[in-house]
């Protein structure tokens, strides 16, 4: 079957390169008895590609069950998969069938397969490598011919690492890796699916389908989608339904993407006893701080560099680094990012438009090191800067809402 066949066939839409890899592993290895791994972030669609898979295969006839290991319970999990003997437990009031005897001679998808407790993956084991099994309370070994297609979102390199899955599982499962690309790296393939649900969200509801100005492609193209194809989806579909205006402006757009202007920082690990939120926030809001401050150093050396050539401060000079010198003159509200302990200058320079010569002089002043009082002054800040609407407050500081509201909660901020 031809690759546009098989996207027309199971829904899939998009030319992205990497994409069209992911279709075409599943292709060739279809015909194949070979355990399949596919790897991707949540809502990427990994659920398409062992329907692609199976219904390519030799055991297109025979039955296919998708199994999400994450939704059953550690308890029932192994009943779920092999069966049980009347009696095994409490509540076994029947002898019951696994999924592995249900679907012998077909396909079972295991979706978030990382999830299975370490006794569990010791039986999956078993099965991939001899095809035998025994239901739980029983003693008897029992036979099924099952290809097994598993799915997971976690990095299970890392989860090895951490005990927290078999290594020889994984290699057993990993005979062919297909990874599915995330939505952000797909480009232009969003507008397509834009459209497409936008259609069918309009032919669902009866009314005329959304479309998204220019900025708002703009937008869409460059926010990072981190619920990926789910995500666009149902912001799709409430755009839909909500917006009245079928012309959806950036402005529109935003108010339906979490953390949009959130910043990109890079990540860092925790310190032992402290929450992962709290660490977050607070690096957060540290590192908007230190990049401030590095954008006022390049500022401030540009400004230098133009003094040093020209022996003063001239007038074309003062009004392009207007906001710098401003920096530099002034503390307190005009200067929240000025060091905790500074040397402040009160007239350094001579400026043509005040002839009057002052003496340079000095004052030290000492202010709290704390970087918890930095944190709430910011936070003071953003508040008044947007008398108190928080929403805008958060986006300002480069923090969710709930983080801020949590802040506020924990510095009583009025």
């Amino acid at each position: 079957m031809e690759l546009q066949q098989i996207k027309q066939r199971f829904g899939i839409i998009g030319t992205f390169s990497g994409l069209e890899r992911a279709i075409d592993i599943a292709r060739q290895v279809a015909p194949t008895d070979l355990s399949v791994l596919i790897s991707g972030e949540s809502g990427v669609g990994k659920e398409s590609f062992p329907k692609i898979i199976h219904s390519l295969g030799i055991r297109k006839h025979g039955q296919y069950i998708a199994v999400n290991c994450g939704a059953i319970p550690d308890g029932t999990i192994d009943s779920e998969l092999f069966g049980h003997e009347k009696g095994s437990f409490t509540g076994a009031t029947d002898t019951r069938k696994g999924y592995f005897e249900v679907v012998d001679g077909g396909t079972i998808f295991l979706d978030e397969v990382a999830e299975l407790p370490l006794s569990t993956q010791v039986r999956l084991l078993r099965v991939l490598e001899t095809g035998e099994y025994m239901r739980v309370g029983s003693s008897k070994v029992l036979k099924t011919d099952v290809r097994v297609v598993a799915a997971t979102n976690f990095d299970i390199p890392t989860a090895i690492k951490k005990g927290k899955f078999r290594e020889d599982l994984f290699y057993r499962l990993n005979t062919v890796p297909i990874t599915i690309p995330s939505l952000r790296e797909r480009g232009n393939d969003i507008l397509l699916l834009f459209r497409k649900f936008a259609s069918d969200f309009s032919e669902k509801y009866r009314m005329p389908s959304i479309r998204l100005e220019e900025e708002a492609r703009q937008v869409i193209l460059n926010y990072e989608w981190p619920g990926n194809v789910r995500q666009l989806k149902n912001v799709t579909e409430q755009l839909s339904i909500i917006e009245q205006e079928r012309e959806i402006s950036a402005t529109v757009l935003v108010h339906y993407l979490p953390d949009y202007q959130k910043s990109r920082l890079p990540a860092l690990i925790p310190r032992d006893g402290v929450s992962e939120d709290a660490f977050n926030s607070e690096r957060e809001i540290l590192y908007k701080v230190l990049f401030d401050m590095k954008k006022d150093m390049t500022d401030l050396k540009k400004l230098v560099a133009q003094i040093m050539d020209s022996g003063h401060v001239g007038g074309d000079i003062e009004k392009e680094h207007e906001g710098i010198i401003k920096k530099l003159y002034t503390r307190g509200e005009e200067n929240p990012l000025a060091p905790d302990s500074q040397m402040v200058p009160q007239a350094p320079i001579r400026s043509n438009r005040d002839e009057e010569r002052i003496m340079d002089t000095e004052e030290i002043v000492e202010e709290s090191l704390s970087l918890e009082e930095k944190e709430k002054e910011l936070i003071k800040k953003a508040l008044e800067k947007h008398n108190g609407k928080r929403k805008y407050a958060a986006q300002d500081l480069g923090i969710s809402e709930r983080t801020l509201y949590r802040k506020i909660k924990e510095y009583d901020i009025e």
